[in-house]
C-alpha cells in the first residue's frame, strides 16, 4: 500500500510517495498550481496517484505555533477534502510546522545548494519530511 504526501502552498504542492512496504517517503516532483485561479494539479496528481498505486493522501497540516488552525491550514484542509471527493481515497493530516524551515536547513547543511535550487526543491523535499514523519509515527499502524 503506497501513500502520498503532500506540501500544499498557494503556488505549489511537493509530492512525495511511500515505498510499498511504508517504511520510506521518496520525492517525486513538484506541481505547479495556481490557488488564486483555482488551478490545483489535480489532473497531474491523478496520473501519479494511477502510477504508483496510492491508497492513502497525508497532507501536511501547517498550524500556528500556537497549535490553532489559521488560513493556510485551512487550505490544506479544504484541498484534502477536494481530494477525498475526487478519488475517493482517505485523507490523513500531519503537522507541518517547521517542516519547510527543517528541509531547508538540511539542503543549506547538507547539500551546500544556493538559494535558487534550494527553491526549486524545497516543497518536495518538505513532502517528504512530511510523509517520513507520518510514516514513523501513526502510520505504522496502517501496515
Amino acid at each position: 500500500m503506497r501513500i502520498m504526501g503532500l506540501d500544499v502552498g498557494s503556488r505549489t504542492v511537493g509530492v512525495a510517495v511511500s515505498d510499498p512496504m511504508g517504511w520510506t517517503a521518496q520525492g517525486v516532483e513538484i506541481i505547479r498550481i495556481n490557488e488564486d485561479e483555482g488551478k490545483f494539479g489535480f489532473d497531474r496528481l491523478k496520473e501519479l496517484i494511477d502510477e504508483y498505486e496510492v491508497e492513502r493522501f497525508v497532507v501536511g497540516l501547517p498550524k500556528n505555533m500556537n497549535n490553532s488552525i489559521g488560513p493556510r491550514a485551512e487550505a490544506s484542509l479544504a484541498y484534502g477534502k477536494q481530494l477525498e471527493e475526487l478519488y475517493h481515497l482517505p485523507v490523513d493530516y500531519q503537522d507541518e510546522r517547521l517542516t519547510t524551515v527543517q528541509a531547508e536547513r538540511m539542503l543549506v547543511e547538507q547539500a551546500n545548494t544556493s538559494r535558487a535550487k534550494r527553491k526549486k526543491v524545497i516543497d518536495k523535499l518538505a513532502a517528504v519530511m512530511i510523509l517520513q514523519n507520518y510514516l514513523d509515527g501513526a502510520g505504522k499502524k496502517l501496515f
